[in-house]
């Protein structure tokens, strides 16, 4: 859009009315692709009281209870923000394997895992993924995000189709786009019109692309129905188990194990920055589809492998959760105690079954801004999820419940969601 189009962007009444989707296309006027749109410049200033509450900073680990820069005043908050499923974040058995390995294996990979950036910690975190998994082998990403995209770039081609669940993760959309495949949607874990368009796309190569739990709506696919369909179509499945590695099914096997249908996947996904608290991702299957992946995955074979300090940590944390699988029993707990009490207080959590608990707002922007702010002078770090990542009518906050939670954290998470968003209904009505 272009900066006309906006009436009075420094009011923050108008500002209000737009969002990042405005400002997605280039603007008319534009003569260089370096300088973004002037409305948008002008609309960030506007909307400063909702912009600066995201990239908030840390000032410690992404454990249950943290300190956190809120506008410039470091607080004492209650953490339902980070991923950190299992609480391996600052599990001192994973610090002591990363400080380890810095010493014998040094900082970084500085190269490539083609050329020279591959060590004995990756080879046997390949080795440990692909057993715990019952796969033949397994390869990791430096980036979850350069993951989903390298498996999808490198599978698919120009001609192929990818049948997309309408939910899915937009690393998974800019892989099947990257790779030059047509991306086709249908609708969220309704396996009917999965029928619908696999039956359109007939005599093409078809690839589905399903979550196991999807990160916004914190919903498990109704993997069973949804692979009968596949499989009536002879296509074949890739599993995004970002969300699920670990932290779902018997042994940690994710949404697949979960569900019992573990051997109707040909290709598992799934990040390090979950239950694992790390950073990187993984795919995992048949031997002949990683190796061919290793060669034409671009995000692979052009980016510095992970650093060793960071698989030698990622390493422990298995030993760590293989050792004590109350951890996962502790995270459902937790979680389903957390739904309850937010579903008590009168909030949609939608369809949330699992540990990602989304507090659903409505259309209302400001309030989801306002309650954002309130809720971290309380104490309480909950992050803010705006259109266009949701619906325009569901924006909302997204908790992540972790093993690490005390019930102690959580009644005082409840307490306070109690005296921001309930307080805050009452006071509309």
């Amino acid at each position: 859009m272009s900066s006309s189009a906006l009436k009075n962007p420094m009011e923050s009444s108008a500002a209000e009315e737009f969002s990042l989707a405005d400002f997605l296309f280039s603007d008319p006027d534009s003569t260089d692709p370096l300088v973004p749109p002037a409305a948008f410049t002008e609309w960030r200033a506007a909307a400063s009281w909702a912009t600066s509450l995201y990239e908030p900073s840390l000032h410690g680990p992404a454990v249950p209870r943290t300190r956190l820069d809120c506008d410039g005043v470091v607080r004492s908050v209650i953490n339902l923000s980070s991923y950190n499923y299992l609480g391996l974040a600052h599990h001192p058995e994973v610090i002591a394997a990363a400080q380890a390995a810095l010493q014998t294996h040094g900082l970084g990979a500085c190269g490539s895992p083609m050329l020279s950036g591959m060590s004995d910690l990756h080879r046997r975190l390949e080795q440990r993924l692909a057993t715990l998994l019952g796969t033949e082998s397994a390869m990791l990403f430096s980036s979850g995000f350069g993951g989903a995209i390298g498996a999808l770039a490198g599978l698919l081609r120009k001609g192929d189709v990818a049948v997309v669940d309408a939910k899915a993760h937009v690393s998974l959309i800019d892989g099947v786009r990257l790779s030059g495949a047509a991306l086709r949607m249908f609708a969220h874990s309704n396996a009917a019109d999965l029928d619908a368009v696999l039956e359109r796309g007939k005599g093409k190569r078809q690839l589905v692309v399903l979550e196991g739990i999807y990160s916004m709506d914190g919903d498990m696919a109704p993997l069973p129905a949804l692979l009968a369909v596949a499989e009536q179509h002879g296509v074949g499945v890739l599993l995004d188990e970002a969300h699920s590695f670990l932290a779902a099914g018997e042994h940690g096997r994710g949404a697949a194990e979960h569900c019992g249908v573990e051997g109707r996947i040909g290709l598992r996904y799934g990040t390090f920055s979950k239950a694992l608290a790390s950073v990187g991702g993984f795919v995992s299957g048949r031997r002949e589809t990683i190796d061919y992946l290793r060669f034409y995955a671009s995000a692979y074979a052009f980016s510095a492998a992970l650093p060793p300090a960071i698989v030698a940590g990622m390493l422990a944390g298995l030993d760590v959760i293989e050792r004590d699988p109350s951890i996962r029993t502790r995270l459902w707990s937790n979680a389903d105690y957390f739904r309850a009490g937010v579903r008590g207080l009168g909030i949609d959590t939608g369809e949330s079954t699992t540990f990602v608990v989304p507090l659903i707002i409505g259309s209302d922007r400001r309030a989801l801004y306002d309650l954002c702010r309130e809720m971290r002078e309380k104490g309480l770090f909950l992050a803010p999820v705006d259109y266009p990542a949701v619906p325009e009518d569901q924006v909302r906050f997204r908790a992540s419940v972790t093993a690490a939670h005390t019930r102690a954290d959580l009644d005082a998470a409840l307490t306070i969601i109690e005296d921001t968003i309930v307080r805050r209904r009452k006071a509309a009505r």
